[in-house]
């Protein structure tokens, strides 16, 4: 049996929305570093273009650590499925045959309707639509870190 109550929240989401539940928060929760990691080679086109576009925003916000890169991964293979699918549909169409063959539905169509749901899964965790986004709030932006900041120590 699946776990009871909505799933789980990153805690640092919880926390930018203000703890709405007012849970207490796990102050010995690991904290990996927030540092994006490296696309993995497998990423081709436009979902390395993604990547590109992505991680260095939610690094920027501290939504990206070191350990999410499988996440951000299959984020952006979601999106470059649902690319690739909707480019074969609007070539294809919605149906295909006619003439001596029978019509029958576009395959594309299923696999970007399923390319669709896993990238809004995918980009809730991270916090990217405008309804998880509506649910944060920040008290001051984050700072850029200064790249002279490292030579000083």
């Amino acid at each position: 049996m699946g776990a009871r109550g909505p799933a789980a929240q990153p805690t640092k989401l919880r926390l930018l929305r203000g703890n709405p539940g007012k849970r207490p928060v796990n102050e010995a929760e690991p904290q990996p570093r927030a540092v994006a990691p490296e696309p993995p080679a497998f990423l081709k086109r436009e979902a390395l273009e993604q990547w590109r576009y992505i991680a260095p925003e939610l690094e920027r916000l501290g939504l990206l650590t070191i350990v999410d890169g499988a996440a951000l991964a299959a984020y952006c293979q979601a999106y470059q499925r649902w690319i690739q699918a909707e480019r074969n549909v609007n070539k294809n169409g919605l149906v295909l045959g006619g003439g001596t063959r029978y019509a029958q539905p576009n395959p594309a169509v299923g696999i970007a309707q399923k390319s669709m749901q896993l990238l809004r899964a995918f980009a809730a965790e991270f916090g990217l639509t405008p309804a998880s986004r509506s649910r944060i709030s920040v008290s001051k932006k984050p700072e850029a870190e200064d790249p002279m900041e490292g030579l000083i120590d």
